[in-house]
């Protein structure tokens, strides 16, 4: 392949170090490219929570657009922002190694306060599922909407005066930010593939898919496709408090995932074990038995009247 590759990609530093990720993991096979940056919804519109936005395609439908109209040849998003299902010609042609999973608490004053029940805390995020398990597990603190990207929100918790806010500490790593974690929260179950890159590509480009098979990743793929597939039998967006993981030992897949009320009140738990050339279909069990223990009207509380 001779040509540049245009790579799409938003313009935050996190964006554009994604971007650059996915440019350096070609050049190592050979492959040009430059990067193309494209503004979404959800970076222009700051202030409205994420779950009043229509959910996922925030992040995504000028990236789309972009690829359908062949102003870009690949686009590069935080697969946690990806719908499950995408009616458009496109697909998913790379799955890159995934770094943390984990959520991460910035604490500007230190985080004392976790281990003291009267005080009345202020935690800032604009995720349904950090704030349903933050509150299951802290039900006196409060919860308020953060948006922007990492800097702008590293930058309203210390003006705001917060006892901290909620981030995924992959996107803190990506960008040398990690500095500022007060502390990993390994108690809270993150969002299906948070923590990893997905390549996507017009679904008609089969020799672009040839080449970019050879930059993903086999298990992150896998243990992400158990966790998006939860996600879609739920028919749970990004708005839903849902949390699912998958890891892999010793040629086993384990699965755990979490559904909750959005005000804590209420966790359905479930993990599962699969041998991992058996592992397809597990998400869709693991759904099913969160949706038998009461997920379901979780659920349907979401979609409203």
């Amino acid at each position: 392949m001779n040509e540049i590759l245009r790579i799409g990609t938003r313009d935050s530093k996190l964006a554009s170090w994604q971007a650059e990720h996915v440019a350096e993991k070609l050049k190592k096979i050979g492959i040009r490219s430059e990067l193309v940056f494209i503004k979404s919804e959800g970076d222009l519109d700051l202030t409205t929570p994420l779950a009043e936005m229509g959910g996922k395609g925030v992040f995504t439908k000028a990236l789309d657009d972009a690829l359908i109209q062949k102003e870009i040849d690949l686009a590069v998003h935080s697969y946690k922002d990806l719908p499950t299902v995408n009616p458009l010609p496109l697909k998913v042609a790379a799955v890159l190694e995934r770094e943390d999973p984990r959520d991460a608490l910035v604490a500007p004053a230190g985080t004392e306060f976790l281990d003291s029940p009267e005080i009345t805390a202020v935690i800032a995020t604009s995720s349904n599922r950090r704030k349903a398990q933050w509150l299951h597990r802290y039900p006196g603190h409060e919860i308020t909407n953060i948006r922007g990207n990492v800097q702008t929100r590293l930058r309203k918790v210390h003006e705001n005066g917060w006892n901290g806010a909620i981030f995924a500490a992959a996107g803190l790593k990506r960008i040398n930010l990690d500095h500022h974690i007060a502390e990993y929260l390994d108690w809270m179950v993150p969002a299906p593939a948070q923590g990893v890159v997905a390549v996507m590509i017009h679904e008609a480009n089969h020799k672009l898919e040839q080449v970019l098979a050879q930059i993903g990743h086999e298990e992150t793929a896998i243990c992400t496709g158990i966790e998006r597939e939860l996600l879609n039998r739920m028919e749970a967006g990004c708005s839903a408090p849902v949390g699912a993981f998958a890891w892999i030992e010793n040629e086993v897949l384990i699965l755990h995932a979490v559904a909750l009320t959005l005000d804590g009140t209420v966790q359905y738990d479930v993990e599962l074990t699969s041998p991992v050339k058996a592992a397809t279909g597990l998400g869709n069990k693991a759904a099913d038995q969160l949706l038998a223990k009461g997920a379901d009207a979780i659920i349907e509380e979401l979609k409203g009247p």
